[in-house]
């Protein structure tokens, strides 16, 4: 036994240099993907796709023809007030309802049929003490995501209060001379005379947590499928004999059966597929069946759950077959570091900076996040992000085989075996 004391290492510089960056790294990596991400929406956020209905039918006043609701919108569109910041697309009704019920817009702006009508009859109407007052309806979609839905509602507002102004100028110039003949509270009216009503334009089950279950179940299956893929990683290579087995005290050993890497992936890759159909099962039983979730679609949600779960956990076995124990600290950046913050749930994609706007285009996260938020809200249409999330899945799968079997396969090439050939198993010192 050498007489050398355990806590000796300590002393040695690579111990500390080494564990020091591989350490501080991540930290900053984490720092830089989380907080950078959501640490200014409003400044990074770009054309933030928001509706603008004109139901407005006009009215006729002094004689003319007016429609307020078509100077509105048009005034609107125009406006650089918003620095391209919202992404107003003006439709009718029925497009909106669709959009909206599909997760593609944020929220929307409505000037209602009877709004000219209502506006023009105040400056007759005023001097009866019974005005009725216009109104504009603030639509939201806390569907897509309550952080996105709070952003559109704030534009939508401000929209909203500024076309009131405007149209208490116009009503203003047409109430003429005899504005001063008005009471006071009229007058006020007049100049700010559109009332604001604010409308979920896509209510939500009570169980789905202000819209986020989407999120947070995608969150559980890619979770799933990465912990488990590190597991199944060490209890393959246990049972070929690479590698011990601690259980507590306890140190298990099998004898060594010799395996190429291609192999190795090909058992791991198996063992995952295998046990994600107990993964997915048992993930959507506790989350509808004893939490109460709100869901339907049942089998689509299991069969979604399932290869969720097949396509993170081969692309973590992957990662760690090509890298080795380098692997899970790849693993850990590619499926929570950068996944979670470009994920679209807690903000926006059209208010993330630049760099993850791009990482979210092929974050396992946010394509599987979609799939189910189209399962869960929007009757799990194709355009509502059902059809990415499975065409996303399969080109990552696809990916990860090439990649995996690929490197694999030249590291076998190349003889670049886990125990050298002419290495004799019972040879091999085997550590305390």
């Amino acid at each position: 036994m050498s007489g050398i004391h355990p806590f000796r290492v300590l002393r040695a510089k690579p111990l500390w240099i080494a564990n020091g960056v591989i350490t501080g790294v991540l930290a900053l990596l984490f720092t830089v993907f989380y907080v950078g991400a959501n640490i200014d929406p409003v400044d990074h956020m770009t054309k933030l796709p928001v509706g603008l209905v004109n139901a407005d039918k006009g009215a006729t006043a002094g004689g003319q023809q007016v429609n307020l609701g078509v100077q509105i919108t048009e005034s609107i569109k125009k406006s650089t007030a918003s620095g391209g910041k919202i992404d107003w697309r003006v439709m009718d009704e029925k497009g909106m309802k669709e959009e909206l019920g599909e997760g593609k817009l944020y929220g929307a702006l409505v000037v209602p049929a009877d709004f000219t009508a209502s506006a023009t009859a105040l400056t007759g109407s005023a001097t009866s003490g019974a005005p009725a007052r216009p109104t504009l309806t603030v639509v939201t979609n806390q569907s897509a995501g309550s952080m996105g839905s709070s952003l559109a509602r704030t534009a939508t507002t401000q929209a909203a209060q500024n076309a009131s102004l405007q149209v208490g100028k116009q009503l203003t110039a047409l109430s003429g001379a005899g504005q001063a003949e008005l009471p006071v509270a009229a007058r006020v009216l007049l100049a700010d005379p559109a009332a604001v009503m604010v409308e979920d334009g896509h209510p939500l089950d009570s169980h789905s947590g202000l819209g986020l279950t989407a999120f947070y179940y995608a969150l559980v299956l890619v979770v799933c499928g990465m912990l488990s893929a590190n597991v199944i990683s060490g209890q393959v290579d246990h049972a070929l004999g690479y590698t011990h087995n601690d259980m507590g005290p306890l140190r298990l050993h099998r004898p060594l059966i010799r395996a190429t890497r291609v192999q190795t992936l090909a058992i791991s890759s198996t063992l995952m597929a295998g046990l994600s159909l107990l993964m997915g099962t048992l993930v959507m039983v506790g989350a509808v069946g004893l939490m109460g979730m709100d869901a339907a679609h049942l089998p689509l949600l299991w069969l979604y759950s399932v290869c969720a779960i097949a396509v993170a956990g081969i692309g973590a076995l992957t990662l760690l077959a090509v890298f080795g124990t380098p692997g899970m600290l790849v693993v850990t950046l590619v499926f929570i570091a950068m996944a979670v913050p470009t994920a679209g749930a807690t903000t926006p994609i059209e208010a993330l900076p630049g760099f993850y706007r791009f990482l979210s285009e092929f974050e396992p996260l946010r394509q599987i996040t979609g799939g189910l938020r189209s399962i869960l809200y929007y009757d799990a249409q194709g355009d509502a992000g059902l059809t990415r999330g499975w065409v996303m899945m399969a080109v990552g799968l696809v990916a990860a085989v090439l990649f995996g079997f690929g490197v694999t396969g030249w590291y076998d090439h190349k003889g670049l075996h886990r125990i050298p050939a002419e290495t004799k198993p019972e040879k091999t010192a085997v550590p305390a």
